[in-house]
């Protein structure tokens, strides 16, 4: 037996004057985006801004639904809108704020399994990272370099036979 460890490394920011003027940017799209979501039934609003790599910055946002499996995460709705507005080019970053209307947020929230695996199909697809910045609505700010940071061991195309 062979025992490794996996990990990464997660950079934490106390404040936005921080981060570059580019990510601060995009976490100010991420914010906005946020406050447009359609989050009725959990309250708990996400916006995100993917950063491609010929400037334009796509947003997303979090869409519920009564019946709760058909709605979506503001970070898919972003790549996938990407994907679909811009084919061919490359998603740079993404970043992610999230806020409940219930309370204040103190600790950023991390893509859930169903985006983890999404952006790391355009990680994989691109052979380049996205790097993943996550603001709640006080408090540090996350930022990680690539989305296989993450998602270790992530599933991909090359276990289909497309290498």
């Amino acid at each position: 037996m062979e025992k490794k460890r996996i990990g990464f490394d997660l950079l934490v920011f106390e404040d936005e004057g921080e981060l570059s003027q580019n990510d601060q940017k995009l976490l100010s799209a991420a914010v906005a985006a946020r406050k447009n979501a359609y989050a009725p039934y959990s309250r708990f609003k996400v916006g995100a801004a993917a950063l491609l790599e010929n400037g334009e910055v796509v947003i997303g946002n979090n869409q519920e639904n009564a019946s709760y499996p058909s709605g979506l995460c503001a970070e898919r709705v972003a790549v996938f809108q990407a994907g679909a507005r811009f084919p061919g080019v490359a998603i740079v970053s993404v970043a992610i704020s999230a806020a409940s209307e219930d309370h204040v947020t103190d600790m950023p929230a991390a893509p859930c399994g169903n985006c983890r695996q999404a952006i790391m199909e355009y990680e994989h697809k691109q052979q380049s990272p996205i790097s993943i910045l996550m603001k709640a609505e006080k408090g540090p700010i996350f930022k990680c370099n690539a989305m296989e940071e993450i998602l270790p061991l992530a599933f991909n195309s090359s276990f289909l036979g497309d290498s």
